[in-house]
């Protein structure tokens, strides 16, 4: 198992339509940069799903899907276990009851889990590349704060 990437990012006070800006985007092309790979490259993801829109906007600035194509992606089942990038096996922070503090671990837990194969139900086959995204705060119109995690095997 090893760290590939963990990047802190901060947020700013950006315009609402000024996605490219987002701090998870930049925070995640950093992370995607050091780790020399990209969000095709990712097996499995854990997001900041505290709110029922957070997968589906992670899902675009991290690039895992364009943008406007998140709630479609999941509507055709790419997020689920067994779809082309399964995001939240875990049930994600709402399933968990977000207990904040533990959110990041809890996602780490997850991925660990998953890259060793021992994620029992919930394991996603093959699973080589994980990457993590957690928020929290508020500056304007996203998140004070963001880190990216990529995790290998």
């Amino acid at each position: 198992m090893r760290v590939l990437a963990s990047v802190l990012q901060t947020g700013s006070d950006r315009p609402a339509d000024a996605l490219e800006r987002h701090l998870v985007r930049l925070g995640a092309a950093n992370a995607y940069e050091q780790a020399g790979v990209g969000p095709e490259d990712i097996s499995v993801a854990e997001v900041h799903d505290a709110t029922a829109i957070g997968e589906i906007i992670q899902s675009e600035v991290l690039g895992l899907c364009p943008a406007g194509e998140g709630g479609p992606m999941a509507e055709r089942g790419e997020t689920r276990i067994g779809g082309r990038i399964p995001i939240n096996p875990s049930g994600g922070l709402e399933s968990k009851g977000h207990p904040i503090g533990a959110t990041g671990l809890g996602q780490i837990f997850e991925l660990v889990a998953q890259l060793r194969g021992e994620a029992g139900a919930r394991q996603v086959e093959g699973a080589r590349i994980a990457i993590a995204e957690n928020g929290g705060g508020l500056r304007g119109v996203e998140e004070a704060v963001a880190c990216i995690t990529l995790l290998g095997r």
